[in-house]
């Protein structure tokens, strides 16, 4: 298990670009997303989105906005608040 002073980008992303992923955890909006209440649930533990791009964060760590179509939203999340279905047919 990664610890919080590991630099995640030192390896490759763990997802890719149209994997399928679920939430592992329920993600509240901290105030990075526009047009919505601090608080608001952005995502739901199970929610199933795709992984639409990948950034990084304080060159520490990545950033995968995934587009959960239930809600319409797209998230950026971390890598511990993901887990993979299934892979991009893309990629294999």
């Amino acid at each position: 298990m990664q610890s919080d002073d590991e630099v995640e980008l030192y390896d490759p992303p763990a997802f890719d670009i149209g994997d399928k992923v679920r939430l592992r955890k329920q993600i509240k909006n901290d105030g990075t997303f526009p047009g919505q209440e601090i608080g608001t649930i952005l995502g739901k533990k199970g929610d199933i989105g795709y992984v639409v791009s990948i950034g990084s964060f304080l060159q520490r760590s990545y950033i995968y906005a995934v587009h959960f179509l239930q809600t319409g939203f797209i998230v950026g999340c971390r890598k511990k608040e993901l887990e993979l279905v299934e892979k991009s047919k893309d990629l294999e």
